[in-house]
C-alpha cells in the first residue's frame, strides 16, 4: 500500500459519503462490511474506464486497504470543484442563520486554502445557491402563517427581539431598544416604507429615538458659528478629563477637517436652511430600500433588521465609553432641523437679553 496517502471527506451530488485520496481521486461509497469498515469504489467504475481501485477505511478513517490500480490520467480540477462545494456546503450547513453567509469571501478562504488548483466562483456558484436554499425557511406568504416563536426573533446577543404580534401587526424591539427608547423618548422620529414590505404585508414603519448627550459635535451645525471655536475646546477638555483617547483622534480629525479645511458655510446651518435635503426619520428606510433591489421575504427582512440593531448597539457601547469612529459622511438632519436651530437662537437671545456672559452662552 502506498504510504502519506492524504484523505479529504467530501460527498456526492447524490450526498453519498466520498473519499478523495491525495486530491487526485474520488472513491464514493459503495457498501459497508460486517466489521464496520466501508468499501468506496473509484467514481469511474461503472464508465468507460471502469477503474477497479478502491480504498476500505475502519470507523476510525483509517486505511485499511487501497487499491490504487488506475486505469486512467489523475483529474484534480475535477477533485477540486468535490472537495470546493464540500466545504461551501458544510459552511452553510453550519450556520443556524443563513442569511448572514456571505458566500464570496467564504469562496475566497477556501480558495486561498486549496492553492492554484481551484475551480473558479461562476462555476459552482449555482450549486451553492441550491444548498442555500435548503437551508432557508420556507417563505411566508401570508400574515397568518408568521410563527409566533422563531430562531429568528432572538438578537445576536440571544435576547427576544419580537415583542407584540396580532392578526395585522408585529413588532420587533430589543431590550436595547426599549431601554433607549425610555431614557430618550423627547424626540421620537417615525416613518414608514412600502418598499421594504414583504409581499404579503402592507407597510414597515420604522421608529427612532435621539440620543443628545452622545452626539454633542453634530448639534455644531445648528449654533452660531461665533461660538464652535470656544465649543470644541470646550469638549475637547472634557475629553481629556475623562481620558477618552479615542475621541481625542476624532477631535482632532473633526478639527482639521471641518473648522480649518472645510468653510463653515457649507456645513453650518444656522443661517442658511435652504441646502438640508434629506429627512432623518426618513434616512434609515432609505437605507434599507437600497438593500432589497426587490421587496424581501418576511424573513430577510427580520434578519437584516436584526444586523442593524446588533450593529447600532455596539456603537452605542463605543460611544458611551469615548470611542467614535472617524469617519466622514455626508450630514443629513430632519427637516425638524429648522426647529432644532430656532430652539438654539432663542435660548441665545434669552440669553443675551439677561445680560449673560460668553461662557453661559457657549455652554447654552
Amino acid at each position: 500500500m502506498e504510504e502519506n496517502l492524504i484523505i479529504d471527506i467530501s460527498e456526492s451530488n447524490k450526498g453519498k459519503e466520498q473519499i478523495i485520496i491525495n486530491k487526485k481521486y474520488k472513491f464514493n461509497f459503495s457498501y459497508k462490511r460486517k466489521d464496520n469498515s466501508k468499501v468506496y469504489k473509484y467514481t469511474e467504475y461503472k464508465k468507460i474506464n471502469k477503474c477497479k481501485s478502491f480504498i476500505i477505511l475502519n470507523d476510525k478513517k483509517e486505511i485499511l486497504k487501497y487499491n490504487s490500480s488506475h486505469n486512467h490520467p489523475e483529474n484534480e480540477y475535477d477533485v477540486s470543484l468535490s472537495i470546493m462545494k464540500h466545504k461551501i456546503k458544510d459552511g452553510i450547513e453550519k450556520s443556524s442563520i443563513p442569511f448572514g453567509i456571505k458566500i464570496k469571501p467564504l469562496y475566497n478562504k477556501i480558495s486561498k486554502e486549496m492553492g492554484l488548483i481551484c475551480p473558479e466562483y461562476n462555476s459552482i456558484k449555482s450549486q451553492i445557491s441550491r444548498n442555500l436554499n435548503k437551508k432557508l425557511p420556507s417563505n411566508v406568504t401570508t400574515f397568518a402563517e408568521i410563527p409566533s416563536e422563531s430562531e429568528y426573533y432572538k438578537t445576536k446577543r440571544g435576547e427576544n427581539f419580537m415583542i407584540f404580534k396580532n392578526s395585522n401587526l408585529i413588532i420587533f424591539q430589543s431590550p436595547f431598544q426599549a431601554k433607549l427608547f425610555k431614557e430618550y423618548n423627547d424626540d421620537i422620529f417615525v416613518d414608514g416604507t412600502f418598499f421594504i414590505a414583504p409581499k404579503f404585508s402592507y407597510q414597515v414603519f420604522i421608529t427612532r429615538t435621539y440620543a443628545k448627550e452622545l452626539d454633542t459635535i453634530s448639534n455644531l451645525p445648528f449654533i452660531n458659528p461665533e461660538y464652535i471655536f470656544d465649543i470644541y475646546v470646550i469638549i475637547k477638555i472634557k475629553s481629556i478629563k475623562n481620558n477618552y483617547c479615542q475621541f481625542l483622534k476624532f477631535l482632532e480629525y473633526f478639527y482639521k477637517t471641518y473648522l480649518i479645511d472645510y468653510d463653515m458655510k457649507f456645513w453650518n446651518y444656522y443661517n442658511n436652511i435652504e441646502h438640508i435635503t434629506n429627512n432623518a426619520s426618513e434616512s434609515l428606510n432609505n437605507y434599507l430600500n437600497n438593500l432589497f433591489p426587490t421587496k424581501p421575504s418576511f424573513y430577510e427582512l427580520i434578519d437584516k433588521l436584526n444586523e442593524l440593531e446588533h450593529l447600532l448597539y455596539y456603537d452605542y457601547q463605543r460611544k458611551i465609553r469615548g470611542i467614535w469612529k472617524i469617519k466622514k459622511r455626508a450630514i443629513n438632519k430632519a427637516n425638524e432641523i429648522s426647529v432644532l436651530i430656532e430652539r438654539f437662537k432663542s435660548i441665545e437671545a434669552k440669553l443675551i437679553d439677561a445680560k449673560c456672559d460668553r461662557n453661559k452662552i457657549i455652554n447654552l
